[in-house]
């Protein structure tokens, strides 16, 4: 089978056998995997994991199944990491932290014409079968919107708060997307590429801002009588970002830290005014199984339009083609197909 492998520190396209499956395993034709922004990172060189697996947004039919759980023929999403549910962490709160969260994987990765569902990620309930209406490209982007799920809870969002997202890339969207379901009407977004921000407009964003011919923490505050936005999602790892997203929160706002810095990434930011203004710093890493369930009845029930933001598809053959635009930034989302 064809599948995408990093190999030498860059990705190629391999034939290799496809995966061999042991008790509870399940093997699934890959359909639709969305290209995301940490499998750029890894092919960058970017990424802290020791053995990057790509692909981690996958959805499609089961052809061969080990377990109880599900059967050949269905149509389904696969998560790639599950906790125990057990541990310390998990039994805290905690269950993106648990130790075993990380030790199970895709096998080779979604972006492979048939992928292993390993048994553990199976019994934690990492496989869900996709209602009909449900189609493979929406299916792709449960992990995805289920990140978002996670951490709007964790931040905390009411309706009539106001909230501005730093970065109008595809998570950035999906935050715009799922908060709009929510009837937040104040919902600013900046970034510097007027593709995006105008993407932006047409899914409801009400004030659209480029940090390179606004500024973003003044404009913020006009909007909010003076105060500062109650919300600040941070959907860009860059520091700039983190640094616009914190001075243009309120006194008493709270801070979304949502997209990955680069590792070492230090902020020029004098933390007295974290305490002085009490300002919250949320971060949300990953997602679970609640989340995916959240996630996948938001899209079942057109509650989040997932369909809006894929801009591109390509399929395995074409795998560098759809990196290279993802990268050019003329592209929301981009989608592998078999």
């Amino acid at each position: 089978m064809k599948a995408i492998i990093m190999e030498g520190g860059k990705a190629v396209l391999k034939e290799v056998p496809i995966p061999k499956l042991g008790q509870g395993d399940v093997l699934v034709e890959m359909k639709a995997c969305g290209l995301c922004g940490t499998d750029i990172e890894k092919m960058c060189g970017q990424y802290t994991a020791s053995q990057p697996i790509l692909g981690h947004e996958p959805a499609g039919v089961v052809a061969e199944s080990m377990s109880d759980a599900v059967k050949p023929g269905d149509r389904v999403f696969a998560h790639h990491h599950v906790p125990c549910y057990e541990c310390y962490y998990c039994k805290k709160g905690s269950p993106t932290m648990c130790p075993y969260y990380r030790k199970t994987n895709l096998d080779p990765g979604g972006f492979a014409e048939f992928f292993r569902v390993p048994a553990w990620n199976v019994e934690k309930g990492g496989i869900l079968v996709l209602p009909s209406n449900v189609s493979f490209e929406e299916g792709s982007f449960v992990e995805p919107l289920a990140t978002v799920v996670r951490a709007q809870r964790r931040v905390g969002i009411s309706r009539d708060d106001s909230v501005l997202i730093v970065g109008a890339g595809p998570m950035g969207l999906l935050h715009l997307l799922k908060i709009k379901d929510m009837g937040v009407s104040n919902v600013i977004i900046s970034d510097v590429s007027e593709y995006r921000l105008n993407f932006a407009e047409s899914l409801g964003a009400s004030l659209l801002l480029n940090p390179t011919k606004h500024q973003v923490e003044q404009e913020a505050k006009k909007a909010t009588d003076g105060r500062g936005v109650d919300v600040a999602i941070i959907a860009s790892g860059a520091p700039q970002a983190i640094l616009s997203g914190l001075n243009s929160v309120r006194k008493g706002g709270r801070v979304l830290l949502f997209g990955v810095p680069y590792k070492g990434t230090i902020l020029n930011y004098d933390i007295s005014e974290l305490l002085n203004n009490e300002i919250s710093v949320i971060p949300s890493n990953a997602a679970v199984e609640e989340d995916t369930r959240e996630a996948l009845k938001l899209i079942s029930e057109r509650r989040v339009d997932v369909r809006k933001l894929v801009t591109h598809r390509y399929d395995l053959e074409q795998f560098h083609e759809a990196v290279r635009v993802a990268k050019q930034g003329n592209a929301i989302k981009v989608v592998i197909t078999s």
